[in-house]
């Protein structure tokens, strides 16, 4: 289920639960629509240490009105009713899991239709319960690769990886920035010798310019932030101001695509 039809790709973080699950329902809708090829489904977590501002006050909201895995999780079986072959992915930190019970958390993720998960604070020298628990139930084990890792790090992650791999753009926490950095193109070559996967680079994509010229060197960009930022400006008229923006993202990656091969 997860696959990228577009080039480049574009996954589309949301915060289960902000403003409120209905409203989440229909921003995925609208954002599937538009053109996104996989959906994060960002799991409310009390101390979400590797989220910046944006996102952890999306994140506040969520608990505040009681979002839970269990829900999250049910959200998903609903969704997979009428966009059957979308890609959707479960995003959270590993707290939520454990409590919730691994065994548990692969059978209910399965049954709901998900295409596979993305444990952010999972490291992989600590996964191999996790991708043996989760690989049994033909959900795929995304991980996240830094441009600090080591040559040796990248190889562990891209062989424990299935789905697509994530490139982080910059080390730090989530959020917006004026530009991506080099790192994440010397990343993406880097994973590249290790792996055939398709490779998504994320934190901090927010314009169609950055969008476009991620494009250029990786298979799919994330953008979360940007996405979260229009969720907490617009509310309940978020899904269509979500579709307008990621609708403006593919027409400028399809303008620079036309503009690089003249």
């Amino acid at each position: 289920m997860i696959r990228f039809d577009h080039k480049p790709g574009l996954v589309a973080y949301v915060t289960c639960g902000d403003p409120d699950l209905a409203t989440t329902e229909q921003i995925v809708f609208a954002a599937i629509d538009a053109g996104a090829d996989v959906i994060e489904l960002g799991v409310p977590f009390s101390d979400p240490v590797a989220d910046g501002p944006v996102i952890q006050r999306a994140i506040e909201r969520a608990l505040k009105n009681g979002t839970s895995l269990s829900q999250v999780l049910e959200l998903v079986a609903s969704i997979r009713k009428s966009r059957r072959d979308a890609g959707l992915i479960i995003f959270s930190y590993w707290n939520p899991v454990l409590r919730f019970g691994l065994e548990r958390f692969c059978n209910e993720a399965q049954r709901a239709g998900i295409g596979g998960a993305l444990i952010t604070d999972l490291t992989v020298e600590e996964s191999a319960e996790y991708v043996q628990a989760t690989r049994a139930r033909g959900l795929a084990t995304i991980f996240l690769a830094a441009p600090t890792s080591t040559d040796e790090r990248l190889r562990a992650i891209a062989q424990t990886s299935t789905g697509f791999v994530y490139a982080v753009s910059r080390t730090g926490i989530t959020g917006t920035q004026k530009q991506i950095s080099e790192d994440a193109e010397q990343l993406v070559n880097r994973l590249r010798r290790h792996t055939k996967l398709p490779i998504a680079v994320g934190f901090g994509i927010s314009t169609a310019e950055q969008f476009a010229n991620v494009g250029a060197f990786a298979d799919a960009a994330v953008i979360g932030s940007a996405i979260v930022q229009i969720v907490e400006k617009h509310g309940s008229q978020a899904p269509a101001r979500v579709a307008e923006f990621i609708s403006g993202l593919r027409a400028e990656a399809v303008k620079s695509w036309a503009s690089a091969h003249r």
